[in-house]
This record gives structure tokens, C-alpha cells and sequence, in this order.
């Protein structure tokens, strides 16, 4: 049976505000996340439909908070929730929020490449000294 720790998985992530680490296992991507600023990434899913993540995610939040919002309500998972956030959600992490998400590698794949991009857009214009958002 395939298995992952977070000492083994890859670090794919090192920034101001995230480490992550990411594994596939039979077609998921197993992610573990430490937040360590509050974040509100809400702006990075611009382009996709409605401009929230098209992917699902299942998952454990081990310390802190995570939110989920809907365009309809929104979700609140804290440390020792196990979650389901549906397609059609913005994520909302706080500072110290660690967890382990379990996500459709194909779905994670095609919303992070629109993330990447909206990321990679945001980085470029902070070095050009333009202010985020403009």
C-alpha cells in the first residue's frame, strides 16, 4: 500500500507564508502544509471559473485554522477537524495553521497552473516596485 510521510514528501513550497511538501499516491496529491502568515490567496484563483478553486480537497487540520468561503457561506475548520471543502471555495489560512490535504492530482494540477500564473503576475509586479493588486 503507498504511503508518505511529511519528512519524506518533496518541499515544493518555501515561502514568506507557506511550506508546503507534495506526494502523489493512486492519483491524489498528498499535501502537507505549514502557514506561517495569515493569507488570503483569494485574488491568486482570478481566471478560473467564478474565480474560486475547481479543485477538491479532504483533510486534517493538526493545529490552527483554515477557512473555506463559498460564494453562498462560509466554512470554519480548526485544529482536530477533518474537512471536505467542494469545488467553488477561496481558502482562507491563518498563521501557525498546519495540515495534511488529500486532493484529485489532475484537478490540483489544472487549478494550480492558473494559481502559478496569478502568483508568478504578483511576483513580477512587486519587483518592478508596482503595489500588489494594481
Amino acid at each position: 500500500m503507498p504511503r508518505i510521510s511529511k519528512a519524506e514528501a518533496a518541499l515544493a513550497l518555501d515561502e514568506p507564508v507557506i511550506e508546503g511538501r507534495y506526494a502523489e499516491l493512486g492519483g491524489y496529491t498528498v499535501g502537507f502544509e505549514t502557514h506561517k502568515a495569515d493569507m488570503d490567496p483569494g485574488p491568486l484563483f482570478a481566471g478560473l471559473p467564478q474565480d474560486r478553486c475547481q479543485s477538491p480537497h479532504w483533510g486534517v487540520v493538526l493545529t490552527g485554522k483554515v477557512v473555506f468561503r463559498y460564494a453562498d457561506h462560509d466554512e470554519v475548520y480548526q485544529a482536530g477537524d477533518a474537512y471536505y471543502g467542494a469545488p467553488g471555495h477561496l481558502p482562507l489560512i491563518f498563521a501557525g495553521t498546519e495540515l495534511i490535504e488529500f486532493s484529485p492530482t489532475e484537478a490540483l494540477e489544472r487549478t494550480m497552473a492558473v494559481v502559478g500564473r496569478n502568483l508568478e503576475a504578483v511576483k513580477a509586479a512587486e519587483a518592478d516596485g508596482a503595489p500588489v493588486g494594481a
